[in-house]
């Protein structure tokens, strides 16, 4: 868990062509903090705080870039035809708060999530609903 050198992060993060994801397993007991923590860690620590990169390009790496790469039609953008998945946040305020001693906690200043046109998160409350699915390649 605490293999990462942070300047090489930052390097890696700062490539044009790296996209941001995450591999956090959600049935783990004690997950590790990027399960909900990895795009507002992002968005807040390396785009807010750091000035690592616009926030513009952190949100194409987290999404159309991805999708792009691979090859998710339809996904990671906001066009007619594609799926609304969909997240707002508060860019003043988006940040991680999971920690390893207490990684269920969610993230600060996620306002509403949408997947697949669901709401899944109104008002920074989960809503119980659950409409993903896995994706295959196009």
């Amino acid at each position: 868990y605490f293999m990462m050198d942070e300047p090489d992060v930052e390097r890696i993060l700062s490539y044009p062509e790296s996209m941001i994801g995450s591999d956090g397993l959600p049935h783990d007991r004690f997950p590790h903090p990027r399960l909900w923590g990895a795009f507002p860690r992002v968005l807040g620590h390396y785009v807010r705080e750091r000035g690592l990169m616009p926030l513009e390009r952190a949100v194409h790496k987290m999404t159309g870039l991805s999708a792009t790469r691979f090859g998710l039609a339809g996904r990671g953008f906001v066009h007619p035809g594609c799926a609304a998945d969909l997240v707002v946040f508060d860019a003043a305020r988006v940040r991680d708060t999971a920690t390893f001693d207490d990684p269920h906690r969610y993230p600060e200043g996620i306002v509403h999530v949408l997947v697949n046109g669901v709401t899944v998160v109104e008002n920074g409350a989960h809503t119980g609903a659950r409409p993903g699915r896995a994706l295959r390649k196009a």
